[in-house]
């Protein structure tokens, strides 16, 4: 037998099968999730933001679930007085941030300009769930892209195939991958985007060596044995503060954020103690970005002409092909510029993107 005629039949097999043990178990099957089966969460219902609430959007706050059984908390953002099924878009980020702070108010912003959207937090912090508390992952990252898609295509306001997503920072990099993986989502916008596995693995500016990388693996595993015999997690402190001295200016921008009382949040990460050290070690082994040639759908990304992380996004971006991707790079503006600068957030560039790729059929 010809080995392509057997691979495929094989896989075929293996499909036959997978569908047929899920049917034959009856346990698995997503009309057996409901909503009763997700864990409940505690939702803070008071406006508790970053940004002023718009009197132009209805907020309301919602859970769903990823593939993984972990509830996501949510804002919804819609138009006043919006009818008939809206195009809608899903939003998180910067990497450590939660949903008050940076994705709260594209979402809000977007929602004033006539879409549906969804500012999600990740799993494991925030107001979602997931144990442990405060870890991140290369796979769940994403996954929670599709989930909030999942979401968006069951509700009865909202058009399923004119959903995109927007990702901010390190969820830039989690938004391509996602799009990649997910032919539902027909637009996607990174702002200030990092690709999470080559700066873990890499370091910045690609620095380190393989020698630097295995030094890296042996201090993130003897962490793991230390957690383990401590029964807890060591998380890698946040943001820091007090900045030192010789500081990158980089670091001093993300203080400016989120140390301060333009962006410090109480449920953020990025603003107290961090993200749980061991995280790194799955985006070090686990290249996010791999498959980003092969998205179909529109892409638009945006970083600042002065930040340090712009070479993500230009190098990414070489790697999308057709001809509906774009680059926009901001004259003057810092990656921190893009998280909450109203004067530099290109947002009529990002409305005309998705509108134009959110029209449907």
């Amino acid at each position: 037998m010809d080995g392509r005629v057997f691979l495929k039949t094989a896989l075929g097999l293996l499909t036959f099968l997978a569908f047929t043990n899920v049917a034959a178990s009856g346990k698995t099957t997503l009309k057996n999730i409901k909503s009763t089966d997700m864990d409940t969460l505690e939702l803070t219902q008071e406006w508790d933001k970053t940004f002023p609430q718009s009197d132009r959007v209805e907020h309301s706050k919602i859970t769903f679930h990823n593939r993984y059984g972990i509830t996501l908390a949510a804002d919804v953002y819609k138009p006043k007085n919006a009818r008939g099924r809206l195009a809608a878009v899903a939003v998180s980020g910067p990497y450590g941030a939660v949903k008050e702070q940076v994705s709260g108010r594209y979402a809000q912003t977007l929602a004033e300009r006539g879409f549906l959207t969804v500012a999600f937090d990740p799993s494991f912090y925030g107001e979602s769930g997931g144990a442990p508390r405060y870890l991140t992952s290369p796979e769940i990252s994403t996954e929670d892209f599709s989930a909030a898609v999942d979401y968006l295509t069951a509700r009865e306001d909202v058009d399923p195939g004119r959903i995109g997503i927007l990702g901010i920072c390190g969820w830039g990099g989690f938004a391509l991958n996602a799009a990649a993986n997910d032919p539902r989502i027909k637009a996607t916008v990174t702002s200030t985007m990092y690709d999470m596995s080559r700066v873990n693995a890499n370091g910045y500016f690609d620095a380190m060596s393989a020698d630097d990388r295995y030094k890296l693996r042996e201090q993130l595993n003897a962490q793991r044995s230390k957690d383990y015999g401590n029964g807890s997690y060591e998380r890698n402190g946040g943001v820091v503060d007090p900045v030192p001295e010789d500081a990158p200016l980089f670091v001093r921008q993300y203080h400016d954020y989120y140390k301060t009382e333009r962006g410090y949040h109480r449920r953020s990460p990025n603003s107290n103690e961090g993200i749980i050290k061991t995280s790194s070690l799955a985006f070090v082994n686990m290249p996010i970005l791999s498959y980003i040639g092969e998205i179909r759908s529109s892409v638009l990304m945006i970083h600042g002409a002065e930040a340090h992380s712009r070479y993500f996004s230009e190098d990414a971006y070489k790697r999308l092909t057709g001809d509906n991707k774009e680059l926009l790079i901001i004259p003057g503006a810092n990656h921190v510029d893009l998280y909450d600068n109203l004067d530099v957030i290109p947002f009529d560039k990002i409305d005309v993107f998705f509108k134009e790729a959110l029209k449907g059929k």
